[in-house]
C-alpha cells in the first residue's frame, strides 16, 4: 500500500532575484521540497527551468546557485514566486491552499518591468486570486517547466519561453 504524502505548511524562504537592469519577472508558485533543500529556485534536476532558459539565451545550463543568479541577472530576468507560505502536499502545485502571498505587486512596481510571466497555470491562478496587479503591465502564462508537464518537450518549451528574450 502506497503511503499518502502528508500536507505541510511551508514557508518560501528564498529571496527574489533581481537588480536594476531586470526587464522581465518570472513568477512560479512555491519552491519544491528539493528547491527548499538546496536553497534556490528550481532545484529539482527534473524541472527543466534552467535548461529552457539556457536554450532561450544560448548559454550553457547553470549548475551552481551562484551561476544561476549570475545567469538571471545577465539575462535581465527577475525571479520570484507568488506564495510566501502555503499548505502543500509534497511538490504538487494542485494541492496548494491556505496561501499567504508574496508582495509581487510591490516588486513589479519597484522593478518597473512591463512584462510578467507565469511558470504555468497554477502560478497565474494564484497571482490573480491573491495579488492586485499593477496597471500597465503585460501578464503572460507560459507552459510549466515542471516534469509533470510531460506533454511539452524541451524544444517546445524553449520556443514558448523565447518571449523572455528582449527584441533586437
Amino acid at each position: 500500500m502506497e503511503k499518502k504524502k502528508q500536507s505541510e505548511r511551508v514557508i518560501h524562504g528564498i529571496a527574489p532575484v533581481y537588480d536594476e537592469n531586470s526587464a522581465v519577472l518570472v513568477l512560479g508558485t512555491m519552491p519544491s521540497p528539493k528547491s527548499r533543500e538546496t536553497g534556490f529556485y528550481y532545484g529539482n534536476p527534473h524541472n527543466r527551468f534552467w535548461r529552457v532558459l539556457a536554450e532561450v539565451f544560448g548559454e550553457a545550463t547553470p549548475e551552481t546557485v551562484a551561476e544561476k543568479k549570475a545567469f538571471l541577472l545577465r539575462s535581465r530576468v527577475a525571479l520570484w514566486d507568488v506564495c510566501a507560505s502555503c499548505a502543500i502536499d509534497g511538490a504538487a502545485d494542485a494541492s496548494i491552499r491556505e496561501v499567504a502571498p508574496n508582495d509581487a505587486a510591490g516588486l513589479i512596481a519597484k522593478l518597473k518591468v512591463g512584462r510578467v510571466f507565469f511558470n504555468g497555470a497554477k502560478a497565474e491562478e494564484l497571482f490573480r486570486r491573491y495579488v492586485t496587479p499593477p496597471e500597465g503591465v503585460e501578464f503572460t502564462r507560459l507552459p510549466s517547466t515542471s516534469p509533470a508537464n510531460a506533454a511539452w518537450d524541451l524544444t517546445r518549451l524553449a520556443e514558448a519561453w523565447s518571449v523572455l528574450k528582449p527584441s533586437p
